[in-house]
């Protein structure tokens, strides 16, 4: 046994170094098995996946692990909230326990610090907003004048999804840089200063592969390099890294740079009424080619967008007033040092938009999203194997990927392709539950399957017989937000509970309603499958409507099966059937948290008994008592 073997094994034993911390702690051999793995991995330099069930403990398994072992370490979360708990809660414990004076550092995207700089200009500019962003950009001032990392999250009573918070952050097209006569100040700078100075720091899989992007075009890095990198919620990394190895231009980007032209104009360029005209032109234009698409949201496959005759005479419509303003400000430069700042954005706009005159290249998939606002162009790698093989080979470091769900019939196989891992150590470990004793599943005999015309008006019937046998506790996960909408409609006037549904308020303002409720509904879609931990009696039954398949309609689902069609493989067992595996493994995992929990799952998909790929799913859900009878869940919920 190593050096380092010995100091994890006593800090995880039941007279150890977490037992003297924690109340109640419990000696766990899969936790420990999987420290130990990671010890070796960071002594040995190895690539270590690790699939470690609810309950194992992986988070404090991982911490320990890196920081007895003095490796400078990054940790990456799936989301902004998984960071702040792993830092906020997790970190400070761990760092008691151990009693280290180990430095750390938290590390975010742009977007989460307040610009000083576009804050200022925008109070000097007293815009007028609707009563909500006003009230939000209040709270922001008052906050402003105390706060020390400037991190938006920490803004008190403003939702995560406030437009406002765009309005006081920058981005990557108009920061000033060094030119910025607060870039002393900067809270983003000041942030990576910190990182750069840390042992440990922890970041999320956006901005880790926004880092690596940024480091494949030979511009600085974000995250200093490190002797250990563990990602948690490693599941995410293939979707999450494919945006950042493309190309995108938001009209977002776009009406900024105009908007900020004409503040060029107003106050320092009032004699060049040309730089005010083609500002307000390129804005009507991006707004122009955001209105050829649905009111209320789409996304679709790009080169067959351009086929339409609106969408393409408004795309060169935008880009034929690109070239006008470039013409307008080239006769102003040397005159405005904000003006040439945005000149070189325009560049970079012009530039990128070009790339969209085509909708087609072997190896990718070009694809647009129209949100409420905004329309955003996308070009996406159907494959990020061999970018992410070759920046693994450029650091001289272990690596963990850690999740609860990474494995699809009982392998790894789909994951490390998908990563181009070749050859790792690699480690299932089990939850400590006994799902056997502590929860039931059930797919119901007699279900319509879901293309069936009835199946909407049965999902409702037997959701509401549940409600009532369970007295509510009850998590309803669909698959879209359509299913949500007509669910919800049959549900609100049916059922005696509190019915909460997503969209209806902030994502945790939801779950904090639900478990202080005690017997609510929660209807959601999408976020909600996955990052949810509800323990105790609040939750009792989850119902899943129908196996998660992603939309056959995914402009970049769509590229990566004709791209598997052209290998010779068949894209629903290589593609979708993987996706939806680890899907469901999530929305699953949100019934049992803890080793008192009890309750019953169950999916409304005949599918998954009737057709060969439901062998698939089946096993790769945890050993609960399984039934078919309904009856059953009924006297079970009523007896919890």
């Amino acid at each position: 046994m190593t050096s380092l073997d010995s100091k994890i094994s006593h800090a995880f034993a039941k007279d150890g170094a977490l037992a003297q911390c924690i109340d109640g702690y419990d000696e766990r051999e899969v936790q420990t098995e999987m420290a130990l793995a990671v010890g070796k991995a960071i002594e040995e330099k190895q690539q270590l996946v690790v699939e470690a069930q609810t309950g194992t403990g992986k988070t404090f398994a991982y911490l320990i692990s890196a920081m007895l072992s003095g490796a400078k370490t990054i940790v990456s979360t799936g989301t902004k909230a998984l960071q702040d708990q792993l830092y906020y809660k997790d970190l400070p414990l761990v760092k008691k326990a151990l009693n280290t004076p180990i430095k750390t550092a938290l590390l975010k995207g742009r977007a989460n610090y307040l610009c000083i700089d576009r804050f200022r200009k925008l109070q000097q500019q007293g815009a007028s907003h609707n009563d909500q962003v006003e009230h939000d950009l209040i709270q922001i001032k008052r906050w402003s004048g105390h706060t020390l990392s400037g991190d938006l999250g920490d803004v008190p009573g403003v939702n995560e999804s406030s437009m406002a918070f765009s309005l006081v952050t920058s981005s990557s097209d108009n920061c000033s840089g060094k030119k910025c006569e607060h870039y002393d100040d900067c809270y983003l700078l000041r942030a990576r200063r910190l990182a750069m100075d840390a042992d440990l720091i922890v970041v999320n899989h956006h901005l880790f592969f926004a880092d690596m992007a940024l480091k494949d075009t030979g511009f600085g890095e974000l995250i200093p390099s490190s002797e250990m990198v563990i990602f948690d919620e490693a599941h995410q990394i293939p979707d999450i890294a494919c945006g950042y190895f493309g190309e995108s231009l938001s009209t977002k980007t776009i009406k900024e740079l105009a908007v900020d032209i004409s503040h060029v104009y107003y106050s320092e360029l009032k004699d060049t009424k040309q730089l005010l005209k083609a500002a307000e032109i390129v804005q009507r234009c991006s707004d122009q080619l955001r209105l050829v698409f649905a009111h209320n949201g789409e996304r679709g496959d790009w080169g067959q967008a351009l086929k339409r005759n609106d969408v393409k005479g408004a795309f060169e419509q935008l880009n034929a007033n690109l070239d006008f303003m470039y013409q307008v400000i080239k006769i102003s430069l040397g005159r405005s040092e904000n003006l040439d700042n945005c000149f070189e954005r325009l560049l970079d706009v012009k530039s990128r938009l070009d790339k969209f005159k085509s909708g087609d290249k072997v190896g990718f998939s070009f694809w647009y999203e129209a949100s409420r606002n905004h329309l955003q162009l996308n070009i996406s790698p159907l494959s990020i194997a061999d970018k992410f093989y070759q920046h693994t080979k450029t650091l001289d470091s272990a690596w963990l990927f850690t999740s609860a769900t990474l494995k699809v019939d009982d392998k790894f196989d789909h994951f490390t392709a998908q990563l181009g891992i070749k050859s790792p150590q690699t480690l299932s470990l089990d939850s400590p539950f006994d799902y056997q004793k502590q929860s039931l599943f059930c797919v119901p005999r007699y279900f319509s399957e879901p293309a069936n015309p009835n199946y909407i008006d049965q999902l409702a019937q037997t959701t509401q017989v549940l409600i009532e046998a369970s007295n509510g506790g009850v998590l309803i996960l669909v698959t879209s937000f359509s299913t949500l909408n007509r669910l919800q409609a049959k549900l609100v006037n049916q059922i005696d509970q509190t019915l909460l549904v997503q969209g209806d308020d902030s994502k945790q303002a939801l779950l904090n309603a639900f478990v202080e409720d005690g017997d609510a509904v929660l209807l959601a879609t999408s976020s909600f499958w996955e990052g949810v931990d509800i323990r105790g009696d609040a939750l009792r039954c989850v119902i899943i409507d129908k196996l998660p398949f992603a939309s056959p309609d995914d402009p970049l689902l769509k590229a990566r099966l004709d791209d598997k069609k052209k290998q010779g493989v068949e894209g629903f067992d290589a593609v979708q059937v993987p996706q939806a595996v680890i899907s469901l493994k999530q929305g699953a995992g949100r019934l049992i948290r803890d080793v008192n929990d009890h309750g019953a799952l169950v999916l409304c998909d005949t599918r998954m008994i009737t057709r060969p790929y439901g062998r698939i799913f089946l096993q790769s859900l945890p050993d609960m008592k399984r039934t078919r009878d309904l009856k059953q869940v009924i006297d079970y919920l009523e007896q919890l």
